[in-house]
């Protein structure tokens, strides 16, 4: 019920800056003090979902047309308009509002193919198979290859890709859709200059049977409710003015914690990403996104409804991915929208709330391989995980964001300190 009162001051929320030692008594306390804040404006909270499912709903239907009209959903770029400063009002313009881009021949395809031969005799020459021992995590473990990811960091294709300046160009290009300095003059990234995040690599052969990996999203998960910072960069869900809300405002979420597993990302990513490495037809299980960047306004505010339990935030757990599951997010799931077809040498970029999954694929038609490299801008939350990168890439150790496999540090082939370029360097924080 709306408060006939007006808008009363706000009790601060209790907040936890470090896993809570009893989530469920956590939840039940962060819960109504959510209510409590989001009613002082005024406002009762189902009102103030409703604005937002309102909202979802609108670009729920604008992508269906789309998909109806035969438009294609994703924006797509040539790697040269970029590069060139071509790109038109109407592409940024498509390209805010759907959150996500796939930049054709980012890569010649032949320097594409040529990594992905490379990395096929790095990890042959140092006997990866003879000792492999299994998936490192449980999530990416679901997709049931033998294996499907590779936990290989440090292999000179993907440290040549990462500090590219072709690579460079698109990461600064997306870095510029998010509002990076306050109106205070505080300066949440830098957009011209990226950390550089390691991550692994994906191969499926052909004739492949994969489970694919279920609908989620990566930017956290109990900590976007309960930490300080991300309580801040929601502040407009939270406060009861959720039309205000911008997923495109950096805001303190490059200063923040976020609550350890095994599958977290310690790095600030504005976009998450990755490079085809060889062709991929759009039905031969491959990822699937719901191209709507304000998705998580939808996503924090619906536990707090009456019909979720009270020590329950949606099935959102620490140690797992964010879950968006047809029990509690239905609608999310009529824009579910793979990707068009790709060819190596392509990149495929995807906001970092955006919610998104890989499609199960029996016996795929050709391989199907990426590595991953995302857009992680220079701030204080990438800086300090670029000293943990550092003593990983000297030691080949796997880096702390993922499982301790160190299956790199006695390879021979290994990307050297020696061979990093200007770029590389101030990626990681050697400049």
């Amino acid at each position: 019920m709306t408060r006939a009162a007006g808008p009363q001051h706000p009790a601060a929320l209790p907040h936890w800056e470090e896993t809570p030692a009893d989530l469920s008594a956590a939840i039940r306390e962060i819960k109504p003090a959510l209510r409590a804040r989001i009613e002082a404006s005024g406002r009762s909270v189902q009102e103030v979902f409703a604005a937002v499912e309102q909202r979802i709903e609108a670009r729920v239907a604008e992508i269906e047309a789309d998909r109806a009209g035969g438009e294609e959903v994703w924006p797509v770029l040539d790697y040269d308009a970029i590069a060139d400063g071509a790109v038109t009002p109407a592409q940024r313009a498509k390209l805010s509002k759907r959150g996500c881009l796939v930049v054709r021949a980012h890569f010649p395809r032949e320097q594409a193919l040529a990594w992905d031969a490379d990395i096929v005799d790095y990890v042959e020459r140092n006997e990866f198979f003879e000792n492999y021992t299994g998936p490192g995590d449980d999530f990416f473990g679901s997709v049931g290859s033998k294996p499907e990811i590779y936990p290989v960091y440090w292999s000179q294709a993907q440290m040549r890709a990462r500090q590219s300046g072709r690579m460079a160009t698109v990461q600064s290009f997306l870095n510029s859709f998010w509002k990076h300095t306050a109106d205070d003059g505080t300066r949440w990234f830098d957009p011209d200059r990226d950390a550089l995040y390691p991550d692994r690599i994906r191969r499926r052969p052909p004739g492949t049977d994969s489970a694919g990996l279920g609908t989620h999203c990566d930017p956290g998960t109990l900590d976007l409710w309960m930490t300080r910072e991300y309580q801040q960069a929601f502040r407009h869900l939270f406060d009861g003015t959720a039309e205000r809300y911008d997923p495109w405002d950096a805001a303190h979420r490059t200063t923040g914690p976020q609550y350890p597993g095994s599958t977290m990302c310690s790095a600030f990513r504005t976009f998450q990403g990755w490079t085809a490495l060889s062709d991929m037809d759009a039905d031969q299980g491959v990822l699937h996104t719901v191209p709507i960047p304000e998705v998580m306004a939808y996503l924090l505010l619906r536990p707090l409804l009456p019909d979720v339990p009270e020590d329950s935030l949606c099935g959102v757990r620490t140690g797992q991915v964010f879950p968006v599951t047809r029990r509690w997010h239905p609608m999310l799931y009529r824009a579910l929208t793979p990707i068009p077809d790709v060819r190596a040498g392509d990149s495929v970029w995807w906001h970092c709330d955006m919610v998104h999954g890989v499609a199960p694929v029996e016996n795929q038609k050709g391989w199907g391989n990426v590595m991953y490299i995302p857009a992680a801008p220079w701030c204080p939350r990438n800086e300090r995980y670029a000293a943990l990168v550092r003593e990983a890439f000297v030691t080949g150790s796997s880096p702390s964001d993922f499982p301790e496999e160190h299956y790199e540090r006695a390879w021979t082939g290994r990307f050297t300190l020696d061979q990093l370029n200007d770029t590389g360097r101030r990626g990681l924080g050697l400049d």
